[in-house]
């Protein structure tokens, strides 16, 4: 039911920085799920929890739909990429980050959100196997890596900024996460039903 609604939000959207299309935004039980355990470790490091944002989940929601379906991830460029599939400017975002641009503008492209964006990704060749949900594998992944855990955390070149808003993505083999320094002004995505 979620991939036919943002279809037909992708259908419906006739122009970038319109009102905003996605106003519709839900959350699946895996991706709660993966909202609620990032604030369980952000807490049980003295952090506090980050609002769940309606417009950067729409943001990772349209990112990892994306990444599944028209695969920009490929050769030189990393899963911060983006197709030009979609109501969106697409970008190869390679390891040097002279495309950091292209996923910080994300939000304002998609949604009325109005600050920077800012994104994990995670990959996984199939998706909640025995070894545990998405959620959970994507979090042990990130966990694992210490720019992300930083990333999540605050800590060295993050700890300056405080995230205000997050949202959660995740489709197929891919989960993606974004974080924003402004509070979300469109309010929090609900649960789908």
């Amino acid at each position: 039911m979620k991939v036919i609604c943002f279809l037909l939000l992708l259908a419906g959207f006739n122009a970038i920085g319109q009102d905003d299309p996605f106003s519709e935004a839900c959350v699946t039980d895996t991706e709660y799920e993966l909202y609620l355990q990032i604030n369980s470790y952000r807490n049980a490091h003295g952090l506090p929890s980050i609002p769940l944002s309606g417009s950067l989940c729409v943001v990772a929601g349209a990112h990892a739909w994306d990444l599944e379906t028209n695969r920009p991830d490929r050769g030189p460029c990393n899963m911060h990429s983006w197709s030009d599939s979609g109501p969106w400017p697409g970008c190869c975002y390679t390891d040097d980050h002279r495309e950091a641009r292209c996923v910080w503008n994300k939000p304002g492209e998609l949604t009325s959100y109005q600050g920077y964006g800012y994104e994990i990704a995670f990959f996984h060749s199939q998706p909640g196997n025995k070894s545990g949900s998405m959620a959970g594998l994507a979090l042990e992944g990130w966990k694992g890596s210490s720019g992300h855990k930083n990333m999540i955390l605050n800590r060295y070149s993050w700890k300056r900024l405080k995230w205000k808003a997050m949202g959660v993505g995740i489709y197929g083999r891919y989960a993606v996460v974004w974080f924003g320094e402004e509070a979300d002004t469109a309010g929090k995505a609900r649960r789908c039903d």
